[in-house]
């Protein structure tokens, strides 16, 4: 469970509600049209914009920026330093018996001990990598498209909440209250935007390139070890992906 995602919602939560309570009810920040212009608003133009499955799989897509495993790129690169070992001491073909958690990283391995041509390798992995990357921006541009659509409907709701302000101008007490109802909207789909949607689009897109570095790491270990290079050259060379004060042959120095 990503612990800083759940805290953030949370702490936003709580810190918006706080500021209501401090200062009035909550009662008087709900109004049911402008939650009915804001949240059908959004879902409505959501469906017009994305296939059914897109929307379908919108939870999974939210639930995805909680409930992930953190990627450690020096834990792979550390698993793929004992492959090469292996290899280089036994042979490519003993990859095949060594155990493997990571899916990516076990389809690369049985490729390289079937003897698949190195382009062929690079080509399979890339494409994976690639179609990963596709699943993964279709959730990012739904709930960033949502976080958008959010202070668009907000606006709209608060221009019908002033035209129907205007209309009643001939009684001075409804005024106010109107004005307050009419800015509500604006409230609503702001909060969904800035709370609720574009910052968990932006830990999803985060999520994603993690991920994509750590397959990358696989792709350029399992290539050097079927192209029989050194275990030390190969961890020079997957050292790369992490920061100066990770790597091991500068901690070394």
């Amino acid at each position: 469970m990503d612990i800083a995602t759940v805290a953030g919602l949370i702490l936003a939560t709580v810190s918006i509600i706080g500021s209501i309570l401090y200062g009035s009810p909550l009662s008087i920040f709900y109004d049911a049209p402008s939650v009915a212009v804001v949240g059908g608003g959004v879902l409505a133009v959501t469906l017009i914009k994305w296939p059914m499955e897109n929307v379908k799989a919108l939870m999974a897509y939210y639930l995805k920026s909680i409930f992930t495993t953190v990627v450690d790129p020096k834990a792979m690169i550390e698993e793929i330093q004992k492959l090469a070992e292996t290899a280089r001491r036994e042979s490519v073909f003993a990859l095949e018996k060594v155990p493997v958690e990571d899916k990516f990283l076990k389809k690369a391995v049985t490729l390289a001990a079937d003897n698949r041509p190195p382009e062929v390798i690079a080509s399979i992995l890339s494409l994976e990598i690639a179609a990963m990357e596709d699943r993964h921006s279709k959730g990012v541009d739904v709930l960033e498209g949502m976080g958008a659509d959010g202070p668009a409907f907000g606006m709209i709701g608060t221009l019908i909440g002033l035209v129907q302000m205007l209309q009643n101008m001939s009684d001075p007490s409804s005024i106010g209250p109107a004005m307050a109802v009419a800015l509500l909207t604006t409230f609503y789909g702001s909060v969904l935007a800035n709370v609720f949607t574009i910052p968990v689009a932006a830990k999803l897109k985060q999520r994603s390139k993690q991920e994509s570095i750590k397959m990358n790491i696989v792709v350029a270990g399992v290539l050097g070890i079927v192209a029989g290079e050194n275990p030390r050259v190969i961890r020079e060379k997957l050292d790369s992906f992490l920061p100066p004060k990770d790597r091991l042959i500068e901690k070394k120095e």
